[in-house]
């Protein structure tokens, strides 16, 4: 968190991208920019609370550059960590970050509590105790699935998608060492039913519905054709099917 001029507080999208474990600008913009689709939705003004700015960082042919930058207030801020990706332990304690604090801060505007009485000392205390239980409930939450997030990060698109090259490569360390069209064979094996036998570049539905599969459209020449991309959840439930509990190829 950051002071300005005027003693308001502020914070730094570019911060925020290194804290909450994203190291490419590109994907993190997309995080701000449904952030502030969630802000507008709700009926707010999302200039109020997302402000471009330039600021400079190491890097460009002299050593230093100008870069995008944003400046957003606790609000905007605490938007752009719901937005994040929730499989980032990083993520996961931004967002606990700013439940505390626009807990604490809800506390503060709330009419003073009487602490001159044991009654309202219990009462404040009892506040404090609610948001410390979410804060351990979080924690206990991260503990669990920290093993598991990110792992495939490195394979991912700008989309958080993983197309079936960067799969095959991704379990090689599994499979052998298949190329991407035997991949694609042994997804549509009968013990697998990952991709359609009647039309092999298409997954089965349950796994679109199960959040293991998106069909995009992309550009094949001078034509837009369906083509199948793993989740990350996808990619762990076929880990999982495959008998595998190994971590992804470096």
């Amino acid at each position: 968190m950051l002071l300005d001029h005027k003693g308001e507080e502020r914070w730094s999208a570019r911060d925020l991208q290194q804290l909450m474990g994203y190291e490419r600008w590109e994907r993190f913009d997309d995080v701000i920019h449904r952030a502030k689709q969630a802000i507008a939705t709700s009926g707010l003004d999302p200039l109020d609370h997302f402000r471009g700015a330039m600021r400079l960082m190491p890097g460009g042919r002299w050593g230093k550059q100008n870069v995008a930058d944003y400046r957003l207030t606790r609000f905007g801020a605490y938007h752009v960590a719901l937005a994040g990706d929730g499989r980032k332990p990083e993520v996961a304690a931004a967002k606990t970050y700013f439940a505390v604090q626009t807990r604490e801060a809800e506390i503060a505007q709330q009419q003073a509590t009487d602490v001159s009485s044991p009654e309202g000392v219990l009462a404040l205390a009892e506040r404090y105790l609610e948001a410390a239980r979410e804060l351990v409930t979080t924690k206990k939450q991260l503990a669990i699935a920290a093993p598991k997030a990110g792992r495939w990060d490195a394979f991912c698109n700008s989309d958080g998608l993983i197309d079936m090259g960067c799969a095959a490569k991704a379990l090689r360390n599994i499979t052998g060492g298949l190329g991407r069209n035997q991949f694609m064979a042994l997804l549509r094996r009968e013990d697998i039913r990952f991709l359609q036998v009647q039309n092999p570049r298409l997954p089965y539905e349950n796994h679109v519905k199960a959040g293991r599969a998106e069909v995009k459209l992309v550009e094949a020449g001078y034509r837009h054709v369906e083509q199948t991309f793993f989740t990350p959840k996808g990619l762990d439930w076929l880990v999982t099917k495959l008998g595998g509990e190994a971590l992804p190829a470096a």
